[in-house]
């Protein structure tokens, strides 16, 4: 991971709802990363907003997950969901 990749500060973090939909489907990191054809310690810091992806590996994030990239990334935090 280069620090070029990573958000220089809150204000160009990445948020998004990896760890959520990973979760919900079942799926482990190493599992998933494996699908995405990354190290799974690249999944963990993806989770964390540790590092942002390139736009290649967010399309193929949200593809994985047959969603739009809006549903996985946003440049806003998203609202916390309420538990049922």
């Amino acid at each position: 991971m280069s620090d070029s990749a990573a958000p220089r500060d809150k204000a160009e973090q990445v948020h998004n709802r990896i760890a959520m939909l990973r979760v919900e489907r079942g799926i482990s990191r190493r599992q998933f990363a494996e699908a995405l054809g990354v190290h799974y310690q690249t999944v963990g810091y993806l989770e964390r907003g540790e590092y942002s992806p390139s736009l290649h590996l967010a399309l193929r994030i949200a593809a994985f997950f047959d969603v739009p990239v809006e549903f996985v990334f946003s440049l806003t935090p998203f609202a916390r969901i309420a538990p049922h």
